[in-house]
Order: C-alpha cells, then sequence, then structure tokens
C-alpha cells in the first residue's frame, strides 16, 4: 500500500530493461525511486558459435541443452530463423534433455512449444544446476554427454567447469553480452547521489548492475567513495550470486529475499529498510 514500507527513504534501482516496473514496485511500497538504468543487451551480431550450435541441434548432435535467461532462449530461437523453421527448431529442441534455469526462460520455451525435462530451483544459481543435475544423474548422465549452455551477458565458468567435472563435453553459446547503457548520465548521477548522502537504499538485481555502477564510478575517480557509501545504506540484493559479487568488493548485503524476484526483493526490503537504516547510523554514530 502506498505509505508503507520504505516510508518515504530513497531507493536507488540500476534495473535497465524493467526499469519502469521497478520504479512503481519502490513507489507502491512507499519509498522515493532513483532509477539509473546500469546496462544494455546487445546481440553479438554475425556469431559462427550461434549458428554453429542451431546446425549442430538440427544434426542431433547435443543430448542436452540448458537454458539460461529468457532473453538468450528468444535471440537463440529468431537466430534459428536463420537456418530452419520454427518447427524444426522446436522439434529438433524436443529431441534433446532441455534444462531452464528459472521462469524466465521457462516461459519462453513454454512459447515456442518446447518440453523442458528440468526446471532448476530457486535461488537458480549454477549451483542449483549441477545439483538438480546430480539428483537426475540416472535420467540425465552427464559422461560422455554433449551439452549445450544458453549463455548470457558473461560467461558461467563455475557452470561449464562443474559439467566438464562430471565428464561432459561442454560447448557454450552466447548470443548477447552486456555493455554500459548509451546514456550513463543517470549512472553518473546515482554515483553523485551516493556519495553525497542522497540515497538510503540501493537494490541490485545482478551482479552486473554493480560491475557498471563501479566502471562508471572509477571513471570519475570516486569508486571508492562509492564503495564506502553503499556501507551505510540499506543494500538489497536479489541472490546469492548478487551477493557474492558485492561482497567480494566489501559491501555488505542486509537482505535477501524469500525468493529471488523483483516484486519479493522490493517488499521485503521495505519491510526492514528503516530498522537497518537505524542500526547503520547508530555503529556509524559510535564509531
Amino acid at each position: 500500500m502506498q505509505g508503507q514500507g520504505f516510508a518515504g527513504l530513497r531507493v536507488l534501482s540500476l534495473e535497465s530493461r524493467r526499469a519502469r516496473e521497478m520504479a512503481d514496485l519502490i513507489a507502491k511500497n512507499g519509498g522515493q525511486p532513483v532509477v539509473a538504468p546500469s546496462t544494455q543487451e546487445l546481440p553479438i551480431g554475425s556469431n559462427p558459435q550461434v549458428l554453429n550450435f542451431i546446425s549442430e541441434l538440427l544434426a542431433f548432435q547435443f543430448h542436452c541443452v540448458i537454458f539460461l535467461t529468457g532473453v538468450g532462449t528468444r535471440l537463440l530461437a529468431k537466430e534459428a530463423e536463420a537456418i530452419c523453421s520454427p518447427e524444426q527448431f522446436t522439434a529438433a529442441l524436443a529431441r534433446t534433455t532441455v534444462v531452464a534455469r528459472g521462469p524466465k526462460p521457462v516461459a519462453v520455451l513454454r512459447e515456442l512449444g518446447v518440453p523442458i525435462a528440468v526446471t532448476v530451483p530457486e535461488p537458480n544459481t549454477w549451483r542449483e544446476i549441477l545439483e538438480v543435475l546430480d539428483q537426475r544423474s540416472d535420467q540425465i548422465p552427464l559422461t560422455g554427454r554433449r551439452i549445450a549452455v544458453q549463455e548470457y551477458g558473461v560467461p558461467s565458468a563455475e557452470l561449464l567447469d562443474g559439467l566438464r567435472q562430471r565428464g561432459a563435453e561442454v560447448i557454450p553459446v552466447r548470443v548477447y553480452r552486456w555493455a554500459l547503457p548509451e546514456d550513463v548520465a543517470p549512472l553518473q548521477a546515482a554515483v553523485g547521489a551516493l556519495t553525497q548522502h542522497d540515497i538510503d537504499v540501493a537494490l541490485f538485481t545482478s551482479s552486473v548492475q554493480l560491475q557498471h555502477l563501479l566502471q562508471v564510478a572509477a571513471q570519475m575517480n570516486l569508486q571508492r567513495e562509492v564503495i564506502s557509501a553503499l556501507s551505510r545504506v540499506v543494500v538489497g540484493s536479489i541472490g546469492p550470486v548478487t551477493s557474492e559479487e558485492l561482497r567480494e568488493h566489501g559491501i555488505e548485503v542486509d537482505l535477501e529475499p524469500e525468493h529471488p524476484r523483483m516484486g519479493f526483493l522490493v517488499r521485503e526490503t521495505g519491510e526492514r529498510a528503516a530498522e537497518v537504516l537505524r542500526k547503520k547510523k547508530h555503529v556509524a554514530a559510535e564509531s
């Protein structure tokens, strides 16, 4: 309800594709949204890796395909149109074991009519992917099998290494990369707001958001100041992978939601933000 939750606190979001949705969620939970889009997803253009994957998929060369993101799944389907019909692409996937990391690839695969053998449980990290495959090893053996992994912005080294350690031949399929947005002015403004103590809460829904925030801060010679500022505000993280990135930079994570979803992140952070902020100000005053 309006007026509840954040109770007027200034809440920074670095969400890009769902920036408007995030701003609405923050406002509905009583916060003042400060939205600074931090990323753009760029298709890798002419991509022999993708075309080779599709050709080999059509030729029955994969035992399993792991889809990590909805955006990447949709881009693969679009790239396949250069080689085959949508029906042929769907039929080829139906002949393999399809693993979907979370709700976004699941939604796209269902839209395409692709049967899903395994849906990875929350919090949908590489650890859960390997764990669920270990649990299903009798049905989905990995040793000696060719496994394709649809990657996102950066390679998932831990997942690829884990699959190889289990005896699989792993073929990464990278369909897009992350880059800074064309307009970095909102990110620069966010750096300024953090260092000037004009932000109370910072919400992170991916590790690349922190990477790009710090990249822009470094360009402004303010990276150390931003990391220090994030120690004074309430930090909400969507899940373990993002939290690991924050902690690697010495930033304490105050809250991870029960489920790794934007709505849960906003609501649960809003419910605890005032209390966490009071404790941080008390500690700062005593130090």
